[in-house]
């Protein structure tokens, strides 16, 4: 099944390359996310948990989870697309849904991978799909943003491909599945299998927009048009995440475990540190919110890291955090095409030009500092509880006063947007979609009902994750 969907969607990618209009481009594209979300519903009403499929890839509930994830917000950033892109040649909507595509269909290879060399080879794939989005614009800063991408990106790859080749080192066999390595560590060589981990950790974080390859996900949503970035702030971050979790579960059990644990610590810490600073140095508002997706991953990886419950609160974040970055980065592509630009000093007074809009953005904001009924309280919480009863009272310490510095960052720079007197009219003749905002804002409230509910099915599946 897994293989007949790759296959779907690269045979879909051709006839979008031959359409002759964009309004085919869009008919195309529009069967692809009409086979993904069918693809999901079977997944989930079907009950295929851990079938394999085409020997390389399972439907586990890892993967379960980000898929139907995924297919949330890609099909919301395509429908979101088809408004936004209102200027583009037939050519330029080509290559961005084609783009957006197959970056779709790479990061499910990456969610369902049970091998690792596999999980590897379609991480590099994302490279060239997210490439095609970042190089959109076709001017200077795109060009310079999509080669830095695809060089720094492909030098983590290269890292982490330095690590995979050190984990085969255990491999039963020669057989580099997950199940088969998880065999093989625990009798591996220790120097190894640390080198073989910081080095996956390290290549991968260029995906997973972790410390210490964070920038190159900042510049790309910079580049990229936003609802690209939407995506790439949460599908592709998942599909690094996913990546690391794999590994790291593989590591867990082994005599290296407590120090892979005290390594994500350190990364994410620093991860946050780094989003702390930034925040409050950027002067462009995309920039602000991946400089947001860093502090996030770095939460993740801290959770990741301390085990006991904040593992379950690591993939309780990540799943709320998918919901509110991509609604917050909706409505904010609605404010670059009201003023033209997303310069934090140059723009403001959002309120009056887009009430629904700059709303939505402050409910977003809030949600996303973990303010109730927000799911990231939940998630933070049961971190922190975490590390208290570890007795880590310098990373609680630590975390707390960065976050407290990115509460003020962050929210200074959304009121400033909405509030705060622009100097001068905005005389753009875009008229904001409510479409956008209220698309936006149901996306943060599944986040605020998650929180509040919390539904048993959603905490159920994801202990299952944890405890497989």
């Amino acid at each position: 099944m897994m293989l007949l969907y790759l296959l779907t969607a690269l045979f879909l990618a051709a006839c979008a390359g031959f359409a002759r209009s964009c309004r085919a481009v869009r008919s195309v594209v529009s069967v692809f996310f009409g086979v993904q979300l069918l693809f999901a519903l079977w997944l989930v009403a079907g009950g295929r948990t851990d079938a394999t499929s085409s020997v390389f890839f399972t439907f586990d509930r890892l993967g379960m989870l980000f898929f139907v994830l995924m297919t949330v917000v890609s099909s919301t950033a395509f429908f979101q697309s088809s408004r936004y892109l209102d200027a583009e040649n037939l050519h330029e909507h080509k290559v961005y849904k084609i783009s957006l595509m197959l970056l779709c269909a790479s990061a499910s290879a990456v969610y369902f991978a049970n091998n690792v060399a596999v999980t590897w080879i379609f991480l590099e794939a994302t490279t060239l799909c997210t490439a095609g989005l970042v190089y959109h614009r076709r001017d200077e800063r795109s060009l310079e943003a999509t080669w830095k991408y695809i060089f720094v990106c492909s030098t983590g790859i290269a890292v982490a491909y330095l690590g995979i080749l050190l984990l085969g080192t255990v491999a039963v066999g020669g057989d580099m599945s997950y199940r088969s390595l998880s065999e093989g560590v625990l009798t591996g060589n220790p120097l190894y299998l640390k080198i073989a981990f910081l080095f996956i950790l390290v290549g991968y974080s260029c995906k997973m927009e972790l410390f210490p390859l964070y920038t190159i996900g900042v510049d790309a949503n910079f580049a990229a048009p936003t609802p690209a970035s939407a995506v790439i702030s949460t599908v592709l971050v998942n599909a690094g995440f996913v990546s690391v979790f794999r590994v790291y579960r593989l590591v867990a059990p082994s005599p290296v475990g407590e120090w892979a644990s005290q390594v994500l610590v350190i990364a994410g810490v620093l991860s946050v540190l780094v989003g702390a600073v930034f925040l409050r140095r950027t002067n462009n508002y995309k920039r602000l919110l991946s400089y947001s997706t860093v502090e996030n991953m770095g939460i993740v990886a801290i959770g990741l890291g301390i085990g006991g419950a904040g593992v379950f609160a690591a993939l309780f974040h990540a799943t709320a955090h998918t919901f509110i970055k991509s609604g917050l980065f909706f409505c904010m592509a609605q404010v670059g095409k009201t003023y033209g630009n997303y310069r934090i000093n140059r723009i403001g007074d959002y309120i009056r030009i887009n009430r629904v809009g700059a709303a939505t953005i402050l409910l977003g904001s809030v949600s996303l500092l973990a303010f109730p009924p927000s799911a990231l309280f939940i998630s933070e919480v049961m971190i922190f509880k975490q590390i208290v009863l570890d007795g880590k009272w310098w990373l609680l310490a630590v975390t707390v006063l960065s976050l407290c510095f990115v509460m003020y960052s962050l929210f200074s720079r959304v009121l400033q947007l909405c509030f705060r007197p622009s100097g001068k009219s905005c005389e753009s003749a875009f008229k904001a979609s409510p479409v956008f905002a209220w698309t936006g804002f149901a996306l943060i409230a599944v986040s605020s009902l998650i929180g509040v509910l919390q539904p048993e099915a959603l905490v159920s599946f994801i202990r299952e994750i944890v405890t497989f």
